[in-house]
């Protein structure tokens, strides 16, 4: 690469005449500085109108149920009080679907009185669903989110209700609205419902979530690029691959487990899933763990529990020889020669039978040895994911046996299509060209930016993945990849968050400096969250850690090096190198 950062470190709608030239641009772009340069800042506004919300406004395809004052406090984002805002309630796109089930893209607005000007989209996890509170907030157990810090904000169900899950994949529309058209449908009327509730549009727009989440910001990147800040955490953006990895996965560790052992479905505490947890147990993972930090904990000059040196360390550490074989039976402080092969195998991210890869290999990180890391790999993966394989992803759909399927027969039908299902699972779940990156250059162009992070030792979606990602960008936009994006990986954490790990960060703010102010963030302060954190505790934290220890989050390639004094708990002793 030449990047020298990366080698080294037609709507309807009837609203206020006054607002309606406002509106008439909030959905197009604002006009970029040259080379990408800084975007103008937004500028506040206060909150014109609330429960008028209800008949004032106007929009194709949009119902607005319902529109009230939150008073001060009524909401909290962990133990602190959001401001008063103004919460929206409707649904667009009602119909009926061709299964004969109703369905509509629900959402919530919440619009603080105080309004910083900007449009926050709020992209949720999982297979969506249902309406979360739109906060906003990332970050482990964040102490502050979009809406605290005066967003307006969006969230929505991506087209269907919880009660519609085990069913929403097989209805074709459906299938659509939850891989992007819910966002593509509900970007432009959250812009027209702010310029009505403040009289001017908003200035400037962003959008972010985690998993899922993660995955809906970066597929709009590349489709719809209708925002101007990116922040993506975890991204599934090769959803159905991962989701089909963990199906193979699944079947490599059920000949090591206990025969017959089962244990609850996540989902439903009546039904039982085979336990495959005894593959690989919470004692053999430390051991796995305690090994890992044996060999790479001190690569960033530190020996403090947290491996920052990621990619030296899997250069360093060898499974088959820095874990001690058992010579006889298992018993917590060694590995088979069996478990060894498919350890390394399911690291490495699986093929199938005639050798196509499945999905990405994962890093090796301490991690692994937490209890989120056991749910994907044992339970999820035999209760959740064949869900998404056999109705969302396939074309045709239909139930699937995590334990039986043949893979290799499995992966052609993400990219199938036929006269009721035109679009294929890759091609509604991924950005075009299944995450190739060389659309961006038009968002790097226009001045927007990407902020991107993802925790090392993330079981379901690999950070591997995501710094692959990173690479390719780079060579598409011709070495200057850090012009419009930056990768934080987060050591220790799991999905999304906890995990040995300092999970607890704000990444928006620094994303908004970098796209209004042109400030690049290099180095960001995360914090662990120990007893009586105000974003919640994280059970999963070493004794030995101060409950607000902290680190540097470094953007790659760039890793948090400890300068040589002061203490372990404090991340000014540490510099991003």
């Amino acid at each position: 690469m030449t990047n020298p950062t990366l080698r080294a470190p037609r709507p309807v709608h009837r609203v206020w005449p006054a607002a309606l030239g406002l509106l008439l641009g909030a959905c197009s772009h604002t006009p970029t500085a040259p080379q990408g340069g800084p975007l103008p800042a937004a500028k506040g506004a206060a909150l014109q109108q609330c429960e008028t919300l209800a008949s004032a406004f106007r929009f194709d395809q949009t119902t607005v149920d319902s529109a009230a004052v939150q008073a001060a406090g009524a909401l909290k984002l962990g133990s602190q009080p959001v401001a008063e805002h103004c919460l929206v309630k409707g649904a667009m796109f009602k119909r009926k679907g061709s299964d004969g089930r109703d369905y509509a893209i629900g959402f919530e607005m919440r619009l603080p009185r105080d309004w910083n000007g900007r449009f926050y989209y709020q992209g949720n996890g999982g297979l969506d669903g249902s309406v979360q509170p739109a906060q906003g907030a990332l970050g482990g157990g964040p102490v502050t989110g979009a809406l605290v810090q005066g967003f307006a904000v969006i969230s929505s169900d991506a087209g269907h209700t919880g009660a519609q899950t085990p069913f929403f994949g097989a209805e074709p529309q459906s299938r659509l609205d939850y891989g992007y058209q819910a966002v593509a449908k509900l970007t432009p009327m959250a812009k027209a419902l702010i310029a009505t509730a403040y009289g001017k549009a908003p200035d400037r727009s962003y959008i972010g979530g985690c998993s899922n989440g993660g995955r809906h910001a970066m597929v709009e990147a590349a489709r719809g690029q209708a925002y101007d800040g990116y922040l993506v955490g975890a991204p599934g953006y090769r959803l159905p691959n991962a989701a089909l990895a963990q199906l193979w996965g699944a079947q490599q560790w059920a000949p090591l487990a206990v025969a017959g052992a089962t244990t609850k479905h996540p989902l439903n505490p009546t039904a039982s899933i085979p336990d495959l947890s005894g593959a690989f147990t919470k004692a053999e993972r430390q051991l796995v763990a305690n090994a890992i930090l044996a060999k790479c904990d001190a690569l960033d000059g530190a020996k403090d529990g947290l491996v920052q040196a990621t990619q030296a360390c899997q250069s360093a550490f060898n499974l088959k020889t820095d874990v001690a074989t058992c010579s006889g039976e298992r018993n917590g402080q060694c590995l088979s020669a069996a478990q060894k092969d498919v350890i390394a195998s399911v690291f490495a991210g699986g093929r199938t039978t005639s050798g196509q890869t499945i999905y990405s290999a994962f890093p090796l990180d301490p991690g692994l040895a937490g209890d989120n890391w056991a749910v994907w790999k044992f339970a999820n993966s035999v209760a959740l994911d064949p869900l998404s394989v056999g109705t969302v992803f396939s074309v045709p759909p239909g139930p699937v046996d995590p334990l039986k399927v043949d893979v290799s027969t499995r992966l052609p039908l993400f990219g199938a299509t036929n006269d009721v299902y035109r679009e294929s699972g890759l091609s509604l779940m991924t950005p075009p060209g299944n995450g190739n990156p060389v659309s961006l250059a038009t968002l790097k162009d226009r001045g927007a930016k990407m902020i991107v992070y993802h925790g090392v030792a993330d079981a379901i979606f690999s950070a591997e993945d995501t710094r692959q990602w990173m690479l390719r960008l780079d060579t598409a936009l011709g070495g200057q990849a850090d012009r419009f994006a930056r990768f934080f990986p987060v050591p220790g954490m799991s999905h999304c968050s906890g995990g040995p790990a300092t999970d607890q960060f704000d990444l928006l703010s620094p994303l908004v400096k970098w796209v209004e102010q042109g400030e690049a963030p290099q180095a960001v302060k995360a914090s662990a969250r120990g007893a009586g954190n105000p974003g919640g505790e994280n059970k999963e934290l070493p004794a030995d850690w101060s409950a607000n220890r902290s680190r540097p989050l470094c953007a790659y390639p760039t890793v948090a090096t400890y300068k040589g004094s002061g203490s372990l708990e404090d991340a000014a002793n540490f510099a991003c190198r």
